[in-house]
């Protein structure tokens, strides 16, 4: 693995590498807790064949962090997206998990010419899942946790005793065995980056997702196939074991991808990269070659 900083947009991008750059690149993107490291796993099971490049996303780790909630709407994400793919050289694979999965379908909607194929691992694109949320259902239910994340004293929540809060989100009802004391570590030395919680928060904070109460319904605005659409191959990974994103948030998918492969895999969670990097590994690998 290389590691790098870089300027995009006039800002101080981390950058992790791993494989050979004139190999076809995945941009790897990760989503909340977690930073551009948490890919290491998946990134050397693949490099052999391809170049991997994950960036600490906005707000994360060695990258620029600003307090301010604006600053992290999709839009912002889309402008690093952009210029990252510009300087190593696009089209590329994009792969996405959690939110990382949100910025991966908003490069790949907005910006289709520099995707060629998007993989997405327990991540919701927004039209099917602002629907299961407005339901008032078992999605709505196992979302209230953004609500308690977009409040104003969640940073000081989240960072007690030693990060004990931030550390239980990360293990409610999933398998954490990956988790080892030395990984935990790391994560809990990203986090303790001046300003990183709080651009971490942000993300949730910055979107316009509409979660009602549990029980209740909410109304949403107009969610068009045609400005939601995903034209590249996409392939959707699922560890069916996800207490946080259930299996109804991807329902009517199909609607809004041309060419829609789902994967289920029954004994993993929302973690799978961390659970079962060989098998997702050699999907990827399957599935793209």
């Amino acid at each position: 693995m290389k590691t790098r900083d870089t300027i995009l947009n006039g800002e101080t991008f981390h950058i992790r590498e791993w494989g050979d750059p004139s190999n076809p690149t995945l941009l790897m993107l990760h989503g909340f807790p977690e930073y551009g490291g948490a890919w290491a796993d998946l990134a050397e099971r693949l490099a052999d064949s391809y170049h991997c490049v994950a960036p600490d996303q906005r707000g994360y780790g060695g990258s620029y962090a600003p307090a301010e909630v604006e600053a992290y709407r999709i839009s912002q994400m889309m402008h690093d997206l952009t210029a990252l793919i510009d300087q190593i050289g696009g089209p590329v694979i994009v792969i996405g998990h959690d939110w990382g999965a949100a910025a991966a379908y908003g490069i790949a909607m907005a910006r289709p010419d520099l995707v060629t194929k998007l993989v997405i691992l327990n991540g919701v694109h927004p039209g099917p899942f602002q629907k299961a949320l407005a339901t008032g259902g078992d999605q709505t239910a196992a979302s209230q946790y953004m609500t308690f994340l977009r409040r104003d004293d969640a940073e000081d929540r989240l960072s007690a005793d030693n990060y004990a809060k931030l550390m239980g989100l990360f293990a409610e009802n999933m398998d954490m065995s990956w988790m080892t004391p030395d990984r935990q570590v790391e994560y809990i030395a990203e986090w303790s980056k001046p300003g990183r919680l709080r651009g971490m928060v942000n993300w949730y904070r910055a979107t316009p997702l509409i979660i009602p109460k549990p029980g209740e319904t909410a109304d949403i605005p107009d969610l068009p196939t045609d400005k939601l659409r995903v034209r590249m191959p996409h392939l959707l990974i699922w560890g069916m074991g996800d207490t946080a994103l259930l299996p109804e948030a991807t329902e009517g998918l199909e609607a809004y991808c041309d060419d829609l492969t789902r994967v289920e895999v029954p004994d993993a969670d929302h973690w799978i990269v961390h659970q079962k990097p060989d098998q997702v590994a050699q999907l990827i690998r399957d599935w793209l070659e």
